[in-house]
């Protein structure tokens, strides 16, 4: 029924032995192993071959490829899951399954600290248990200042991707098939609660009524684990950060598919609610300078074009004018760009690609109307002496 047998990349062959090695019968994977999995080698979402229909087998369940496009000896012959897989799992991860320190974000030498940083350092730094709900507009920075904080504080983050199909089993655990047998695992709320860690709702508006289960959660209290008879109590230090474009009540405007209004008891359970704008003019150009330096540019008057046309863009947005905007995300897509090409118009075109014609026109115009080096006005011809039809030519 499925053609398994495929060349797989580096990356493709590190992730199945990630499953193997951990007792996952790749043949018949559920999603939560999957994000569980990425996890573990530090991503926040499952990687999109692995979840491509033509692997889906029914709900939440996926056939995935051989290894080296045949029956490896893992799959014909079990595994126990005590020495031999933490090994090979922490050659592959390159650290020790104990220490899982890839859930300590990396430090962003780039990273600028900017608005409500310090509140949220601060709450988090106290090691006492506290909600925080960040909202506001997309590519402005709100997941990458929880994780600079964790980094900084050198505290584990268990990001989660929120989706509309997110449920109790992927945030708390379940029931999975470990060579051949069915054995519980915790999920990443859980896992967070007892490590005393940072759990990150990352777009938690795209949520159902089916995170609901996170309520006791929420109220500091833990959770009861109804399939183990546990109620499992959270450690000193844990803390819930959710962000998300909305505050709960949906979009009305459209901008953000998938968001729904959300159960009001779920968001009275967050201590404080923080709306982050975008970065102000003189922040937002140190953001975008140093992301130049990192390619080694050095261009304070292109930074300050860049921010100035951004600043310009919000405001028509805000009064209505446009539809689209330039968010700090995509500034960063133009210097990356600017770093490979060593061209301005094209790094701006290429961020631009993803709107409409009539706006990609309309933004690039603008643009040239701030940066004149993108679209020199032409020299004017020296004008040519009169010649007097009257006098010889030689």
């Amino acid at each position: 029924m499925y053609n398994m047998r495929m060349n797989l990349t580096n990356e493709q062959q590190k992730f199945l032995e990630v499953l193997r090695g951990n007792g996952i019968n790749t043949q018949n994977v559920s999603r939560a192993e999957l994000l569980r999995a990425a996890y573990m080698i530090g991503l926040s979402t499952p990687p999109s071959w692995t979840v491509e229909k033509s692997r889906k087998i029914s709900h939440g369940i996926y056939h995935l490829p051989e290894i080296n496009g045949t029956i490896s000896n893992m799959e014909q012959k079990p595994m126990n899951t005590s020495s031999t897989t933490m090994n090979m799992a922490s050659a592959i991860l390159g650290m020790t399954m104990g220490d899982r320190t890839s859930l300590i974000p990396d430090i962003n030498p780039e990273y600028v600290a900017w608005g409500h940083y310090d509140d949220i350092h601060r709450l988090i730094s106290s090691n006492n248990f506290f909600t925080i709900y960040i909202t506001g507009m997309s590519g402005n920075g709100k997941t990458t200042m929880v994780e600079q904080i964790c980094a900084k504080l050198k505290r584990e983050c268990y990001r989660v991707n929120i989706i509309g199909t997110t449920d109790e089993d992927d945030l708390i655990g379940g029931m999975r098939l470990v060579n051949g047998s069915t054995v519980w695992q915790d999920g990443p709320v859980v896992e967070a609660m007892k490590r005393g860690a940072v759990l990150l709702l990352d777009e938690v508006d795209l949520g159902t009524e089916k995170i609901m289960c996170l309520q006791s959660v929420l109220e500091g209290k833990g959770v009861y684990v109804k399939k183990q008879n546990v109620w499992v109590t959270p450690a000193k230090g844990f803390c819930v950060v959710a962000t998300a474009n909305t505050k709960g009540k949906g979009s009305d405007d459209g901008r953000f598919v998938g968001t729904n209004v959300m159960n009001e008891a779920f968001l009275d359970r967050f201590d404080y609610t923080y709306e982050q704008s975008y970065a102000p003019k003189s922040t937002e150009k140190k953001i975008v300078m140093k992301a130049l330096s990192k390619h080694g540019i050095d261009d304070a008057q292109f930074a300050d074009h860049l921010v100035t046309w951004a600043e310009m863009i919000r405001k028509s947005f805000t009064e209505g004018a446009v539809d689209e905007i330039i968010s700090t995300r995509r500034l960063l897509n133009i210097t990356k760009a600017y770093s490979v090409f060593a061209d301005k118009p094209k790094a701006v075109k290429m961020a631009l690609a993803r709107f409409d014609r009539d706006t990609q026109d309309g933004f690039y115009s603008l643009y040239t109307k701030i940066d004149a080096s993108v679209n020199p006005v032409p020299a004017p011809a020296a004008e040519k002496p009169a010649v007097d039809v009257n006098e010889p030519p030689f």
